[in-house]
């Protein structure tokens, strides 16, 4: 029986539960994250907590804990459920309040913190790649809700993911309304050409926590990097093309809108990352087990 963090005490998972006057709930007012665990250790905990910090400032959501607190809360959900190897996703909502839009009328934060069990979000595909399509759906704009706000509104994600389903493809490639390339339904775009490795600004996408390891790995590894307006015309050329994210780590694209990408077999730099990136996730991290 699994055991979920709310407010300061640890729940049976069949009972954790929130007032359905939770703006959380009502609004998707609220934020959250997805962190992971690997053998035993928390990949880049703190950067993650803060950046929870960070998207709750940008919405004036005071959380009632301080990051240390948080990250301990994390760690111990971790260990009231004996994982090792997990998914974990912190949330915070506006809390409860009424059916008005005022955030005043919610006087306390929702803290929940859920582990569960994780293994390859891809299955096989790691191997063979990922086929992408791109959706009609634009990405937020960065003046309505900026994408940066890790926020619990994630229908404009959920509704690329929707076409992309439809349209048969593994991921989706989400455009902002210039046509430029902004993310995947739940991950970072990146391209590379001529060995070159190419990735969006992040003002119309999050600022991914595994893109900011991939491309400081790609750095070691002495190759290029550079950030660059994109569109599709780029993805469609490209020599190599990968996603990063929580969930998908470092995974290969190896087909987008019917166009084969390189040679259509996950590439060698993607390779390299993808296995930088697994010593990483493996030999880094918070011990959860003192």
């Amino acid at each position: 029986m699994s055991l979920i963090y709310l407010n300061g005490e640890f729940v049976p998972a069949e009972k954790a539960a929130v007032s359905v006057f939770d703006h959380g709930f009502l609004y998707g007012d609220g934020v959250f994250e997805g962190i992971r665990a690997y053998g035993g250790r928390v990949f880049r905990l703190e950067d993650h907590v803060k950046r929870l910090f960070d998207s709750a400032q940008a919405i004036m959501l005071c959380i009632p804990m301080s990051q240390s607190e948080m990250c301990e809360a994390i760690l111990e959900t971790l260990r009231r459920n004996n994982l090792r190897d997990a998914y974990i996703r912190p949330i915070v909502t506006r809390g409860m309040g009424d059916l008005g839009l005022d955030p005043n009328k919610c006087n306390l934060a929702t803290v929940i913190v859920i582990a569960i069990e994780w293994g390859a979000m891809y299955g096989s595909l790691y191997e063979v790649g990922l086929t992408a399509v791109s959706v009609a759906v634009r990405r937020n704009s960065p003046d309505a809700l900026p994408p940066n706000i890790k926020s619990l509104n994630y229908l404009n994600n959920i509704m690329a993911k929707i076409e992309a389903n439809i349209k048969g493809g593994n991921e989706a490639i989400i455009l902002d309304a210039q046509g430029r390339l902004s993310e995947g339904s739940g991950d970072n775009i990146f391209i590379i050409k001529d060995k070159k490795i190419y990735t969006p600004h992040t003002i119309n996408n999050l600022k991914g926590i595994t893109r900011e390891a991939v491309m400081e790995l790609a750095g070691v590894q002495g190759y290029e990097i550079l950030e660059r307006d994109l569109g599709l015309f780029d993805l469609y050329t490209a020599d190599e093309v990968f996603v990063t994210g929580t969930a998908a780590e470092v995974a290969p694209v190896t087909k987008a809108d019917g166009r084969i990408i390189g040679d259509g077999k996950p590439g060698a730099i993607t390779k390299k990352l993808m296995a930088a990136f697994k010593e990483m996730t493996l030999t880094t991290g918070t011990p959860i087990f003192k």
